[in-house]
């Protein structure tokens, strides 16, 4: 084994290069990668060798192809999501049915129809191909699918509001995840925010009195990341149309993270449904489809034809439309809630959040052993905990479920000891993301599908 204590005898970039050992590797990720990889590796070693530590040729070797492949791996990976959030976003929000995995991959492989009009052989449109059936979902006279649901929010209220007036209860005037809030973004649609009411109580009077000749719009805004409870009034949809009619202006209604299924049919709390907001008189409705629906990221506008054609007009329109994989996706999604009998098998996002809490458990208690065995200074208990729906969603709903507890067996260990255990169980071939809370490190198994997987990935976890 040859020992490297000196500068000198430090090999250069070219010798290392010459090696056979990294043939496969150039071949691979080609010849700048490896050559940037050897010099800043040997960059390392010269500081090395500067405070008197000595490295062996082999483990050159080695820090050199494992920098190679650090570099060439994605940042963005797939990781196994046990945090108890099933909508987390940071971690990619709703999971995709296989269909629709299937859908991306056919559009991204082969030329596709994306805006080619198959029967009469010319130019088409890319907001045809989900209209019809986000229309039968939802009872909606139109719809146009964007890119997310604040650029649903935006295109909307550019549209339809621009340089004018639009009404909102003070107590709805929400702030979404990374610090969007509803009064900036209709700031930068060109809108002017009207506060009506007061935080807490919001009456149908208090519309009537700010309505103006300089009003367009009126506007509810599902407070889907948060609710207020106590002495509490809000104005519903039913009466507020019946406001914004009255006085020939529309209704715009933005449920943020938007459900077409009544989803107490598989007992969870109830959320209103597009059709329901519809149904009740707005005008337009705007909703996310990566969230409840289980969808992948995008914003619909459904409602009223002439006002959903106005909108699709906006120059802004270009800026903010969905690609093909995302719509391939989308389509594979909705038809999906065309048949509700197998809604809960086929759609990950549904099937999760209604999980049976027993298999949950069981699942927990078949991997105490393995986890025992690689955790070893950690007690580990299967206890009950509460997941949560995520990404806005019933913000003060939880449901029951089951995960692995791991706390430390000796009260002598390091307080940063479970922040340790967490970082190797982050670091192994596909992440583990659990949560810390109450001195423990909890593993929540409702989102845990591939038991097998799991255990097998568990092989490579290091705990130092």
């Amino acid at each position: 084994m040859k020992i490297i204590d000196k500068l000198r005898n430090l090999p250069s970039t070219h010798q290392i290069l010459s090696d056979g050992n990294l043939s496969l590797l150039i071949r691979e990720y080609g010849i700048l990668i490896v050559t940037q990889s050897v010099k800043t590796v040997l960059s390392e070693t010269r500081d090395k060798i500067k405070h008197n530590n000595t490295v062996t040729y082999d483990n050159l070797l080695k820090s050199i192809k494992n920098k190679i492949l650090n570099t060439m791996q994605s940042s963005l990976r797939p990781v196994i999501n046990l945090t108890g959030t099933v909508l987390h976003t940071n971690l990619g929000r709703a999971q995709l049915p296989k269909t629709a995995i299937q859908a991306m991959v056919d559009v991204a492989r082969d030329p596709s129809s994306l805006e080619y009009d198959l029967d009469k052989g010319k130019r088409g449109d890319r907001h045809k191909h989900t209209e019809a059936l986000i229309c039968r979902l939802t009872g909606a006279q139109a719809a146009v699918v964007v890119n997310n649901n604040a650029a649903a929010v935006l295109l909307t209220l550019n549209s339809l509001a621009k340089r004018k007036e639009v009404l909102v209860s003070r107590g709805e005037l929400i702030e979404i995840g990374g610090a969007f809030r509803m009064p900036d973004i209709m700031s930068q649609a060109g809108c002017k925010l009207v506060e009506v009411g007061t935080t807490n109580r919001t009456h149908s009077r208090d519309f009537d009195t700010a309505i103006s000749s300089k009003t367009a719009l009126l506007m509810k805004v599902h407070t889907s990341n948060f609710e207020i409870k106590g002495f509490t009034k809000n104005v519903s949809e039913l009466k507020l149309s019946s406001i914004a009619h009255n006085h020939n202006l529309s209704l715009v209604t933005d449920l943020g993270s938007g459900t077409l299924v009544d989803l107490e049919t598989y007992g969870l709390p109830h959320e209103t449904t597009v059709n329901e907001a519809l149904i009740a008189g707005s005008d337009i409705v705007t909703f996310s489809t990566d969230k409840l629906l289980g969808g992948p990221q995008a914003g619909i506008i459904a409602g009223r034809t002439d006002l959903v054609e106005k909108i699709k007009k906006n120059p802004m329109m270009r800026a903010v439309r969905p690609d093909k994989m995302s719509l391939a996706a989308l389509d594979a999604v909705l038809k999906l809630y065309l048949n509700p009998d197998r809604l809960a098998e086929e759609l990950p996002t549904i099937r999760l959040l209604s999980r049976d809490l027993l298999e949950i458990k069981d699942l927990a208690q078949s991997l105490i052993s393995d986890l025992e065995g690689y955790c070893t200074g950690f007690k580990v208990v299967v206890a009950p905990t509460h997941s949560q729906v995520g990404s806005g969603a019933l913000p003060t709903d939880r449901l029951k479920s089951y995960a692995i507890k791991l706390t430390k067996e000796k009260h002598k260990q390091s307080s940063k000891s479970l922040d340790k255990l967490a970082k190797a169980f982050r670091v192994l071939p596909i992440p583990v993301i659990g949560r810390i809370s109450e001195d423990a490190l909890w593993f929540d198994m409702r989102c845990l599908d591939d038991r097998e997987h799991f255990k097998e990935n568990l092989k490579g976890l290091v705990i130092s």
